[in-house]
This record gives C-alpha cells, sequence and structure tokens, in this order.
C-alpha cells in the first residue's frame, strides 16, 4: 500500500509540474492578431524555467528557451504584408494560432473622446456600419486596469475581432475611420490596439522614467511607492455617519402607496417643466437628489403594438426611464446617448405615459439641450422635447465640508502606463494615435511639458526614435463667448499645437468637430481622417498630401495692419462657406483684444481694426467654442486656433 501511495504521488507530482510547464502567451498574441510588416517581429510568453520552446511560422521554425524566471521570447524575420497565416507554438503542450495578418498596428490611446465605440455613433453614420466588411481590419480592445506600484506582465484579457457589421460596433469610432482610411489608400491590412480611458489625466500614461526629470510627478510616483501611505488613501473612504439611525434618506416616488412610475399612480402637486433643460433653470434651485418627470403622450391606433425606440438625449447625471410602467432603460452616468428599446406590445392606442427617475449629486441635473427627444417607430416619429411634469422625490443632505478626495489609481501617474502601456510594448507598431487632453484642460501649460514626455518615453520604450505620432487637437466645446476672452481649452489646443515642434508629429485639428454641450462630440469620421491624412505624411512618407489645415508661420505688423502667413495651406487659403473671415481679433500693446477684419490676400491673412493705430497682437479661434471660425484650406481642413501674444 505504501508503494501504492509512492507512485501516485509521483504521478501526482509530474502531473503538476506538467501543468505548471505548460506555454502561456499574452493577451495580444492570440487568434486573429495583426502583426507589424517590414519589422523583426518580437514573440514571448512563459514556461516552465529552462523549458524549450519551438515556434512555426510561415515555413519556418524559430527555436528558443525560457529563462530560469519562466519567461522566453524570440524574433521572427520581418515580413511584408499578407496573410493569413498560422502559428504554430510548441513546448509540453500545443497551441495553434489561426488567421493572423502582416499589416501595419497602431496604438490607439487616450481618454473617453478615443473610448467612444461605433456603437455610440451608429445613429450618425448607419451606412458606414452596415457596409462595414473590412476582414483585413482588426482591433483589440484594452480592458480598463490600473496601478501605481508596479508594471504588469500582461494586458487584462481580451481578444482580436474583425471589422463586420456586427463587430465593428465595439472598434473606437476614432480609430475604424481612421484605420478604414489608411487600408483604402494602401490595401494593408491594419491592427488597431485601442487602450484607451475615459476621464484620464496624460500623466497617468507615462512611465517612471518618463516622469522623472517633471519634479511635481516623480514626488508623487515616491509617495505612491511607500506601502503604508499607499495603504492608507487607496482604501474605501466610509461616512463617519454612515449606518447611523435617522441619516436614511428615501425616495418618496419608490415608497409611496404606489410608485409614481405606475400607470395608475395620480400625480398630485406637480410642476411644469419644459424639457430639455435643467431643473435649476426652472425653479429647483441648489438641489441635488432624485426628481421625477412625467408625460402622457397620444399614439394613433397604428403604433399599438409595435416595437419602438425613445431617444431621451443625455441626462445628467442617471436615469431610470419607464413607458407605461415598465422599465426601458437605466444609465448611471450623464455621457452615453439614452437610447431606448420599447418592446413589443408595450405602447397601445391613445394615451401612454413616459416616466424619468433622474438622479443627481453634482452640478446642474436635468435633460442636456440640443440632443434628440423623440419616440419614432417604423416611420412614425413623435417629438417628446415641450411640456413635462415634475416633482421631487428625494433631496440628497450636504455634510458641508463635503467628502475627502478619493483615490483612483487611473488618475495618478504611471497608473495606466503600468498596466495598459508597458505590456504591450513588446508588440511592434507602425505608430501611435492620440486623443486626450479634457482632462489637463486645468492646467494647460503643464500640458505642454506633458505631451512631449509622453511622446519621448514611448518612443523610448518601444525602441523608435522617430516612432510616428499623431494627435488629435481638443474640439469646440462649451457655451459661446461673444467678445474676445480668456480660455483654457484654447491654452491647451495651444499646448498641442507647440508639440508639433517635436520632429515626426502631427496634429489633426478638430475645432470645427465638436459640440458645444457635450465634451463626446460624435462627429468622429472628420477626426479620425484628419488623423489618417496626417499619418500618410508622418507614417508612410506621402510629402504631396496635404495633411493639415493652415498654420501660422509668422506676424509680421505693418502699420495698422498685422499680416499673418501660413504653412499647409495646399491649393490656397478659403473662408469656408464664403463671406468674411471670423474669430480674428487684434489688440495693441494694452493686449484688450477686439475683433478685427480679416481678408485673405494670396496665403496670407490681412488683419486690422480701425481703432486699434498701433496693432501688435492677432488671436484666432482663441475661446472654448469658437462658433464661426472658417479659416481653411481649400482641400477643406480648417486652421489651427493660435495667439502671437506670449502669456
Amino acid at each position: 500500500m505504501r508503494q501504492y501511495y509512492k507512485v501516485f504521488l509521483a504521478l501526482l507530482l509530474s502531473c503538476h509540474a506538467q501543468l505548471k510547464a505548460q506555454v502561456r502567451l499574452p493577451q495580444l498574441i492570440s487568434d486573429g492578431m495583426v502583426l507589424q510588416r517590414d519589422q523583426k517581429i518580437y514573440i514571448w510568453g512563459w514556461a516552465a524555467p529552462h523549458e524549450n520552446v519551438s515556434i512555426k511560422f510561415n515555413k519556418k521554425i524559430y527555436k528558443t528557451s525560457a529563462s530560469a524566471v519562466g519567461k522566453w521570447t524570440t524574433t521572427l524575420s520581418a515580413l511584408k504584408a499578407g496573410g493569413p497565416y498560422d502559428m504554430q507554438i510548441d513546448a509540453t503542450n500545443h497551441i495553434l494560432l489561426k488567421n493572423i495578418l502582416l499589416g501595419d498596428v497602431w496604438f490607439c490611446a487616450g481618454q473617453s473622446n478615443m473610448v467612444i465605440n461605433m456603437e455610440r455613433v451608429k445613429e450618425k453614420y448607419p451606412d458606414d456600419i452596415i457596409n462595414a466588411d473590412y476582414p483585413l481590419l482588426r482591433n483589440f480592445f484594452i480592458p480598463t486596469a490600473s496601478d501605481v506600484q508596479r508594471t504588469h506582465d500582461d494586458l487584462p484579457p481580451g481578444k482580436w475581432v474583425t471589422a463586420n457589421s456586427k463587430d465593428v460596433l465595439s472598434f473606437g469610432a476614432v480609430s475604424y475611420f481612421f484605420a478604414r482610411h489608411l487600408f483604402n489608400k494602401y490595401h494593408v491590412p491594419i491592427g488597431i490596439i485601442n487602450s484607451s480611458v475615459g476621464g484620464t489625466p496624460i500623466q497617468a500614461w507615462i512611465s517612471e522614467n518618463g516622469l522623472k526629470s517633471l519634479d511635481l510627478y516623480a514626488k508623487r510616483i515616491a509617495e505612491l511607492k511607500d506601502t503604508a501611505y499607499y495603504n492608507r488613501i487607496s482604501r474605501p473612504y466610509v461616512s463617519a455617519n454612515a449606518g447611523k439611525p435617522g441619516n436614511k434618506q428615501t425616495d418618496k416616488g419608490l415608497t409611496g402607496a404606489k410608485p409614481w412610475f405606475d400607470t395608475t399612480f395620480v400625480p398630485q402637486g406637480w410642476h411644469n417643466f419644459w424639457l430639455p433643460g435643467y431643473w435649476a433653470d426652472q425653479g429647483v434651485k441648489g438641489l441635488n437628489g432624485i426628481v421625477w418627470f412625467r408625460k402622457e403622450i397620444n399614439l394613433p391606433a397604428a403604433i399599438a403594438g409595435k416595437a419602438a425606440k425613445l431617444f431621451m438625449g443625455r441626462i445628467v447625471d442617471a436615469d431610470h426611464t419607464y413607458v407605461n410602467g415598465k422599465l426601458v432603460g437605466n444609465i448611471t452616468y450623464q455621457y452615453p446617448p439614452r437610447r431606448y428599446e420599447i418592446p413589443a406590445g408595450l405602447l397601445k392606442a391613445g394615451k401612454n405615459i413616459i416616466v424619468v427617475r433622474v438622479t443627481n449629486t453634482f452640478g446642474k441635473g436635468g435633460f442636456v439641450p440640443d440632443k434628440p427627444y423623440y419616440l419614432t417607430a417604423g416611420d412614425f416619429k413623435l417629438d417628446l422635447r415641450g411640456d413635462w411634469q415634475y416633482q421631487v422625490g428625494q433631496v440628497f443632505e450636504s455634510s458641508g465640508a463635503g467628502l475627502p478626495n478619493s483615490f483612483s489609481a487611473q488618475s495618478e501617474p504611471t497608473g495606466l502606463y503600468n498596466t495598459m502601456v508597458a505590456p504591450a510594448v513588446p508588440y511592434k507598431i507602425k505608430g501611435v494615435l492620440w486623443y486626450q487632453g479634457e482632462a489637463n484642460s486645468g492646467k494647460p501649460s503643464e500640458y505642454a511639458k506633458l505631451l512631449p514626455a509622453l511622446i519621448a518615453d514611448w518612443r523610448t520604450v518601444w525602441n523608435q526614435p522617430n516612432l510616428p505620432f499623431i494627435y488629435a487637437q481638443l474640439p469646440n466645446f462649451m457655451e459661446v463667448q461673444y467678445s474676445p476672452s480668456q480660455s483654457q481649452w484654447a491654452e491647451l489646443r495651444e499646448s498641442q499645437l507647440k508639440t508639433l515642434s517635436v520632429p515626426n508629429t502631427a496634429m489633426a485639428v478638430a475645432i470645427d468637430a465638436g459640440e458645444w454641450n457635450d465634451i463626446h462630440p460624435l462627429n468622429k469620421k472628420d477626426v479620425g481622417e484628419r488623423m489618417a491624412l496626417a499619418a500618410q505624411r508622418v507614417a508612410y512618407g506621402d510629402k504631396n498630401v496635404v495633411a493639415s489645415g493652415p498654420l501660422l508661420q509668422s506676424a509680421t505688423v505693418q502699420g495698422k495692419q498685422i499680416v499673418l502667413s501660413f504653412t499647409e495651406t495646399g491649393g490656397g487659403l478659403v473662408a469656408k462657406g464664403g463671406g468674411e473671415l471670423q474669430q480674428f481679433a487684434i489688440a495693441g500693446a494694452d493686449k484688450k483684444f477686439v475683433w478685427a477684419k480679416a481678408e485673405i490676400e494670396g496665403n496670407k491673412v490681412i488683419v486690422y481694426n480701425e481703432e486699434i493705430n498701433q496693432p501688435l497682437y492677432v488671436r484666432y479661434a482663441w475661446a472654448d467654442n469658437p462658433e464661426g471660425a472658417n479659416l481653411y484650406n481649400k482641400e477643406g481642413l480648417p486652421a489651427s486656433p493660435f495667439r502671437t501674444d506670449k502669456p
């Protein structure tokens, strides 16, 4: 019996050793991947210490062995674009990867405007989605992960997907239009690695080495490495009053005899509300809490029983939306568009009731103006803007002192580099696409250091000193100001513009692609395609392409006029839409800017104001939302905002 147990134990240990010896691959190296053409290809993974590994690819066999810590690497020969190929990896186990392409791989990163996928813009681009049939375009979306204390060996789980009418909905919209444009131009496979997280600052995407020359961030990184300090700040905050009797607040809309979304509920004492709008602008000042909105609509018999779709624009912040007493949708934060499916059988002829329960914890709650608010079924469309009723369900009490700042690793220096960049660095790429800046708009001058630092850092870690780096300039956003004014968004755009001094970079101007009421504008096609034009220049060497809108080259004072010269004029300067140039301001030594006349003469712009006898400075499109900015080249690309006065 003792001998039996010895044999059993030996077999168990052998099986355990073999299990540990199983070769494992990083997330990016998987079925459907796109490998970078014309470069030696780095393949890596993990196995048992000193285990022999064999890789067969394109009729060649490459042999390597794992190190003492169980990591193995090998380098494959450079190959031209093509595929599909299979890759066979053998050790104590066998892995077969299929449908591999050789083409161009772009690392696409940033915050929410790089995250936003085709599903979010499907109403704007229905034909682009229906006609998406690009088996040679592949996308790998990296799930969010963050860590400020160490770099990770691998990415969170993900997979490569192909651009078809179903899966394209998960592609980032900017990166999809970028990739499609390049594919249609060069007809080589395009791989997108989308590594982006909404609301994140640029410093979270830079490595420790990349930030070491910036004292503020180097000091913060050192703090976060202090385990005791880190444990203290990362511990979830619990209110001192949590759980105490008498602090529980309830929503009257859910706790009465009948919930307020019930079709038999009879509203009494409700107030009028014009939708869309914010309740702070309609008589409910200083309220954070839950407010219910209600509207009765009449539908024709032809709509009864049909499936429909309800568009409720955008809501600040969270909502639960009911139709005839049934929950049809719920979104927990303000940015996604509300597009709710109404199932067949729910609508009826005659009176129907729509109820929206809105929860807001900060700022102005309500319905964002200039968004779609309607119900549609087939060819039928009912506008829902206009008179609604509202009632307050719950008021959130304020502590007065406010909550302490909550710790978020994804907002800290290195917090996203460690988890969503570093593990991808061994994967060879063609270039970088970057769309970010909103989260740093409060410190625009600092961004002038951080963006070049990011570029230098990523070129260093990828060991590609001239790695093409293409970025989007921030679009127009927020309320229009009708007099020349100061603007942090304009200052951040200036920091982005200055970064063009870094070699092998390009910037896509998006000053006409925004929305005043949405930090996530839907026009992603223009941005993606402009970034692709920039890529044609800096990554593909096409010197003939007009890759940018006009960029200020010089400003010369000539009497009462200032003469502006530009690069990137293409076929010539134009005022888009005809008429006079707009959004030019001029000032003398006092820097008190006033609107100016601006006229195109050849590839120059002459700026003046008869009231300014000794002009010194000019600004163009210098505002959060410079409505009407219309200096373009004939190729239809907008000029970058600029100023000639120095801060």
